[in-house]
């Protein structure tokens, strides 16, 4: 079943300052295809999360519906950030926001898309702090781990930008350069002149599940250079495409019985191997999933003996990198 689009994040993070001017990009967020003539559309409902769940309409936040880029309509002044905080005069305030997503242009108000991500926003009680008094880190990468789920058998395409639009809007002065440290053949591309990440190929998860890549920024300012790493991590999302396979071809047990054989006693096994999928929870949604038979017609037989299952989770080791698939042992 062709499910469409999709995020390669469930969360995004991002601060926002007082009186950071109008039209001001705060971050960028991606989608990625089910299929290639897919097109995205983003979507940002008129609400904004606040404290204990409460909600006001939001003022201040737009996405440009064609590329996802998140900016700010209106500058957030003191009053709004205490209107926004509930009065709790705190430094900062958390709101919530979600960004839907389509394969077709959204009508006005139309915010039941199952596809949706979620962006927290931390609002600071202070002016943005000058560039020259940021970290390497703050000014590079976000508190967001880079952290990315993409699923198998889906075509390419870009899922994230490593630059900050809002660090690149405010800090014209630096010089802020990446590079993507991967190993030789890793289906990844960092892309220079825009700073995005593509992943270049459609992925295999029962191949690897994990990528663990590193992101490398360097800031220069005058003379003075500064770097800093931060591990860049894929995960594969499995898909349902792989039949399960038995270790000797078999998918019949035979089984020898013999006279004053104790209640419980194992008179023959079966074990069938799945590297698609790892045990889900409740465990019965496993054992559904699979079902052993006794092909008898007498009766006695089926009263007297039953076959019994039960599963654990293994790991294979294809091209020397570790998959997590499903033993099963009737």
């Amino acid at each position: 079943v062709a499910l469409g689009l999709y995020f390669p994040r469930k969360e995004y993070l991002e601060n926002v300052y007082i009186d950071e001017p109008a039209r001001m990009p705060l971050l960028r967020i991606h989608a990625l295809k089910d299929s290639r003539e897919e097109v995205a559309h983003f979507h940002l409902c008129q609400n904004l999360i606040i404290a204990q769940g409460r909600s006001h309409e939001n003022n201040w936040f737009q996405i440009r519906e064609d590329t996802g880029l998140l900016y700010l309509s209106k500058s957030l002044d003191r009053e709004d950030f205490n209107m926004l905080s509930v009065g709790n005069w705190m430094p900062l305030s958390k709101v919530m926001l979600y960004v839907f997503l389509s394969s077709h242009p959204f009508q006005e108000k139309e915010c039941d898309s199952a596809t949706r991500t979620r962006v927290i926003l931390s609002l600071i009680n202070a002016t943005a702090p000058a560039c020259s008094s940021l970290t390497a880190r703050q000014l590079c990468f976000t508190e967001m781990d880079l952290s990315f789920q993409i699923k198998e058998n889906k075509p390419p395409g870009t899922f994230h930008q490593l630059q900050l639009p809002s660090v690149h809007h405010l800090c014209q002065n630096l010089s802020i350069s990446y590079k993507l440290l991967a190993a030789e053949g890793v289906p990844f591309r960092y892309n220079e002149n825009s700073t995005s990440v593509r992943v270049t190929q459609s992925l295999d998860r029962e191949e690897r599940e994990r990528y663990e890549l590193i992101a490398k920024c360097t800031v220069r300012e005058g003379f003075r250079e500064m770097q800093v790493e931060v591990p860049f991590l894929v995960n594969v999302l499995d898909e349902d495409d792989s039949p399960p396979f038995l270790p000797n071809g078999t998918d019949t047990a035979d089984a020898v019985v013999e006279f004053n054989r104790k209640e419980g006693t194992v008179l023959s096994t079966l074990t069938v191997y799945d590297a698609d999928t790892t045990p889900i929870y409740p465990l019965e949604s496993s054992r559904k999933k699979y079902t052993g038979t006794i092909i008898t017609d007498d009766p006695w037989i089926s009263e007297t003996f039953r076959v019994e299952h039960i599963f654990d989770e293994i790991h294979f080791r294809p091209n020397g990198s570790q998959v997590r698939g499903t033993r099963h042992e009737y």
